[in-house]
């Protein structure tokens, strides 16, 4: 009889011992430090002190592939609920499987989609019915998502090439690999551009770009004067998602529209730029020297080949108006039906301007 009490008091006591229960406090979005990563409760119902230690595999949500796994220390648990933080499970080894995950203790983690699975290791549970494995999933997202720059949303565009900009998430320091997927899809007849940049098929595609911007390149589909385009861009670090811009529009003018034939008259320059665009093969403009200079440089830059300079020179300008003649072909280097950007600096580092369609002479 003693021998059957004390055999159920030994299996009560070994049961006892697997009574330990984790909750993790774990934020469901924001900015996160991988030492929140321990911020974990632990609770013991066994009336004498638990050895535990805490497993950590940290996975890709989208993937599910692991990126970070962390084993603790031996934690002494008495009955009774403990609250710990990183200084208590220290030093953890981790196994890093991602270059994205900074190494020190306090860095940030870098933005995207996990999923925190966790386990309690109890050292002197001989019973075999450990704790199972809890999985958390969470979002670290940027302060700042990337934001659109240009063009501007629901603008109508001069240049069938244009350029894309955007400005990068923040804070800068939760990336260690930041690169960006720029997508341009049409907008379909009753269809929203949200619906369309994740619906229809991408008309252009630039991925792992590096910089915060892209030229639409003219070996791309020709954009079209009768559609609309939706553009928006993915920041990643590394493989890992970590935020996307909002989805604009923009669309390309008629050929004609806002274009005027100059040949026989002058078109003032300006120091910023409008919508007028002129069609010449000799290009005649006024110029206002206000700075009083004797010389000015110029530059003509093809607007559909990257922003290229064509090529430059000087001008030879008197105090006041002036009026220019520009040889614009002198070097075979412009190309007929092409858009062009004439434009002057002066000694008070201004630039003064006019856009144009080179018209071959006959």
């Amino acid at each position: 009889m003693k021998r059957s009490l004390c055999l159920l008091l030994l299996a009560m006591s070994l049961r006892v011992g697997a009574q330990v229960s984790m909750t993790v406090q774990l934020p469901p979005a924001g900015v996160l430090l991988k030492a929140q990563l321990w911020n974990i409760v632990l609770v013991s119902a066994a009336g004498q002190p638990q050895y535990v230690r805490i497993t950590l595999r940290l996975m890709d949500a989208q993937t599910n592939q692991p990126v970070l796994t962390g084993i603790t220390r031996s934690i002494t648990l008495n009955k009774g609920a403990k609250q710990l933080q990183v200084g208590d499970v220290m030093p953890v080894q981790y196994e890093y499987l991602s270059a994205a995950i900074d190494r020190s203790v306090n860095g940030l983690l870098p933005a995207g989609n996990y999923l925190a699975c966790y386990s309690i290791i109890v050292s002197n549970d001989k019973s075999g019915n450990q704790p199972g494995e809890d999985c958390i999933p969470f979002t670290i997202e940027p302060v700042s998502p990337p934001l659109l720059n240009t063009p501007a949303d629901q603008s109508v565009l001069e240049s069938r090439l244009p350029q894309f900009t955007w400005l990068p998430p923040a804070p800068a320091n939760m990336f260690n690999d930041l690169n960006y997927e720029m997508v341009l899809t049409e907008v379909h007849p009753g269809q929203s551009a949200q619906e369309a940049i994740q619906q229809n098929i991408a008309i252009y595609r630039a991925p792992r770009l590096k910089n915060i911007f892209v030229n639409y390149p003219a070996g791309a589909v020709a954009l079209d004067t009768a559609k609309q385009y939706a553009w928006s861009v993915v920041a990643r670090n590394g493989n890992l998602f970590a935020a996307q811009t909002e989805v604009w529009t923009f669309q390309i003018q008629e050929a004609n529209a806002h274009t005027t034939m100059m040949n026989s008259g002058y078109v003032q320059l300006k120091k910023g730029l409008d919508g007028t665009v002129i069609n010449c093969s000799k290009l005649q403009c006024i110029y206002d020297n206000e700075a009083g200079d004797s010389t000015v440089p110029y530059e003509l830059i093809a607007l559909e080949d990257n922003n290229r300079v064509v090529y430059t020179g000087k001008l030879n300008v008197n105090p006041g108006d002036n009026r220019l003649e520009v040889p614009l072909n002198k070097r075979k280097a412009l190309d007929g039906g092409r858009s062009y950007l004439f434009r002057l600096h002066n000694a008070r580092n201004e630039y003064w301007q006019v856009k144009f369609i080179y018209t071959k002479e006959d």
